[in-house]
């Protein structure tokens, strides 16, 4: 069963389509989102998650597919933006005949959407969606496609954090700084090890003891705290939230004891006026959406077929975006998450309208 909500308004108020999704055979309650097509063909992964009610779920998937349209532009993708959530819990209801439905729904949209990984779900699973639909990315090695797309959004994270570092302190090295990672999931690990390499002093802490006792075992100098409460009015410089959204919000940040904030999950602001909250504090806040944008990156390159070097490259570069946005906002005195915006709408809208010059 699919259905179908479209907006009169194509441009960043509104989405201009959400599909409910439900095999119940399977088990399957899905919802896609798609933002925007300006760019392009929506791109976002899917997340697989327990949510409490289907409002939550569909709460959730405006959000992240509103965010990966902006993610995208900022990227210099091609690609609009788009998400899909599965709602349940995937160590109790996932299987090959919930997989392989699902990607029969996003084979429906024709195109208007490409699906990848996101929480919940993994590049073994994209493998048995495509066996349904050819509009999928983050595949395996052995498939032709990119691997864990975790390799390069931690990355990206890294090259934001370098370049918001050189903005408070002058230097885009994290040498000597105390980093406070919270969540070390797929892109946590990968971070916590950049900046180890880096000579960054970690803290971190997760809800999942396997992934305390992994950080125990590969990196023993790593500080474990008891939660994120406790990693938040720690003593840090930086604060990279790694888990899921809402981490800045009106209890975390008035405490919140770090100059720099970049993380790696999504929709991190609670609600609007956070990002305000954040520069009274005098907090530099690295918007989301632009520095773990090289996930995304390195899922879109395979659309093209994927070479991991070219994608680095471009995942490197959101240093260079991320210092151009910090500027900007300097510049015209708004917050880094306002003037990162106005980018992303500006490019939606100036390539965006070239759709509309007839090819014949």
């Amino acid at each position: 069963m699919g259905v179908f909500v479209s907006t009169d308004d194509p441009g960043p108020a509104g989405h201009e389509q959400v599909v409910f999704c439900q095999d119940r055979q399977s088990g399957l309650k899905a919802i896609i989102g798609i933002y925007s097509t300006a760019l392009g063909p929506a791109l976002g992964g899917t997340r697989f998650y327990p949510y409490a009610s289907e409002e939550a779920a569909l709460a959730d998937v405006l959000d992240l597919s509103r965010g990966m349209a902006y993610k995208n532009a900022l990227a210099g993708l091609d690609l609009g933006g788009g998400k899909a959530v599965i709602w349940g819990d995937p160590d109790q209801v996932k299987s090959e005949s919930l997989l392989r439905a699902y990607g029969r729904f996003v084979q429906s949209l024709g195109g208007r959407y490409y699906t990848a990984c996101d929480v919940g779900t993994y590049v073994a699973d994209m493998d048995v969606i495509a066996r349904e639909t050819r509009y999928v990315t983050g595949r395996s090695v052995e498939h032709g496609g990119a691997g864990d797309s975790s390799v390069l959004t931690a990355w990206g994270v890294f090259q934001g954090m370098r370049a918001a570092a050189e903005h408070v302190w002058g230097s885009p090295s994290l040498r000597g700084r105390r980093v406070g990672v919270a969540g070390l999931g797929k892109v946590g690990r990968h971070l916590t090890g950049h900046l180890v390499d880096d000579g960054a002093e970690v803290v971190a802490t997760d809800v999942d003891p396997r992934a305390l006792e992994w950080a125990r075992t590969n990196h023993p100098g790593v500080a474990l705290v008891a939660d994120t409460s406790a990693l938040v009015a720690a003593d840090i410089d930086v604060y990279a939230p790694c888990a899921l959204g809402g981490a800045l919000n009106d209890d975390s940040v008035p405490a919140l004891r770090a100059r720099v904030v970049a993380g790696a999950a999504n929709n991190q602001l609670a609600h609007p006026g956070i990002e305000k909250l954040l520069a009274d504090r005098g907090i530099l806040y690295a918007p989301d959406y632009v520095v773990n944008a090289g996930g995304v990156i390195q899922v879109a390159d395979e659309i093209e077929g994927f070479n991991f070097d070219r994608a680095k490259l471009r995942a490197t570069r959101i240093f260079d975006t991320t210092r151009q946005i910090l500027r900007l906002a300097d510049e015209e005195g708004v917050p880094p998450a306002v003037a990162a915006d106005r980018l992303a709408e500006r490019r939606m809208a100036d390539v965006g309208r070239l759709r509309a010059i007839h090819l014949g």
